[in-house]
Order: C-alpha cells, then structure tokens, then sequence
C-alpha cells in the first residue's frame, strides 16, 4: 500500500540524497547539484496548491506492515508544467534505487492519476521518458499512459517517447 503526502521539513535529507543523484540527472531536468539550503528554501517557498505554485511535488510512503502502523519513504512524484487552461500537467517520478522493481512506481502514479482527475480536475497528464529508460517506460505504459509519439533527438541520450494519460483512461 502507497499513499502520497505533502513534502515537509523532515523530508530533506530524502529529498537531498535523490536530487543530488547524478545517475538520475539524465532522466530528469536537474542538471547540477543542489545544496540543502536550495531544498530548504523550496520546501518552505511550496504551499502545495499546485494553481499557485504551477508544480506539485508529493512524497510517496509504502506500508511496510499489514495494520499500516510502520511506513517508509521511497520516492516522489510530481506535477508540473501546469497548463490550467487546457487542464493538463507533466508528470515525474521518482523512487529511490533500493525500493524499485515493486510496483510502488506503478501505484504511485495510479495514485497520482486519481488525485490530478478527481481532485484537480485535470484532463491529462503527460510524461516525456528517454527511449533508452525502459523501466520508466515500463512504469507509465503500467499506469495506463499510453504512447503517443517519439521526440527525435529529445534529450542527450537521444530519443524520447511522449506518454499520456486522459481522464478517460480509468483505473
């Protein structure tokens, strides 16, 4: 079980670990390191409506027991890119390496998914995910995103596929 919560002050050393991971740079829009001062100032700058900030961030905890007494932190998603007009945001994901190959990505973006359509009242979510990122491909392929074209020449490893997701696509 996955459940998707607000980032908080207790998160940066989380959050601080995984921005900071130069493997996960390639598949991202971070390019440099960030300092804990950045992060801090980003978690305390968030108000976490995402029509005022146009980004979303939501850390994603799992249950690590039945009753749901005991959970851990691994990884986050987010919405971005907020098109308010046309109701549509980019999606990111990220879980931390010891935590992948467990269907918590898939769950989480479901989760996502269910809070973006039935909440916000987005129409569409979309992802841009490089050619060669076959897991995360895998994961949005998954959650019912559904490929929609290829970006030539998208990001420094090449190619890139562009997923979406509409509201009509139900879990």
């Amino acid at each position: 079980m996955i459940r998707l919560r607000k980032i908080e002050p207790a998160d940066l050393p989380f959050l601080y670990r995984w921005e900071n991971d130069a493997d996960a740079w390639s598949d991202g829009s971070n390019h440099n390191p960030l300092s804990q001062k950045d992060l801090r100032d980003y978690i305390q700058a968030s108000t976490g409506d995402i029509y005022k900030d146009g980004q979303l961030r939501l850390v994603i905890e799992c249950s690590l027991s039945e009753d749901d007494t005991q959970t851990t932190t691994i990884g986050c998603v987010d919405l971005f890119d907020l098109d308010p007009r046309n109701a549509r945001a980019s999606v990111g994901i990220y879980i931390a390496p010891d935590y992948r190959d467990r269907g918590w990505g898939s769950m989480a973006l479901d989760e996502l998914a269910r809070y973006a359509f039935g909440f916000l009242h987005l129409r569409t979510l979309y992802a841009v995910v490089s050619q060669t990122n076959k897991p995360s491909c895998a994961i949005f392929q998954k959650s019912q995103y559904i490929s929609s074209g290829q970006l030539t020449q998208w990001t420094l490893e090449g190619d890139a596929i562009l997923f979406i997701r509409n509201n009509e696509n139900r879990i």
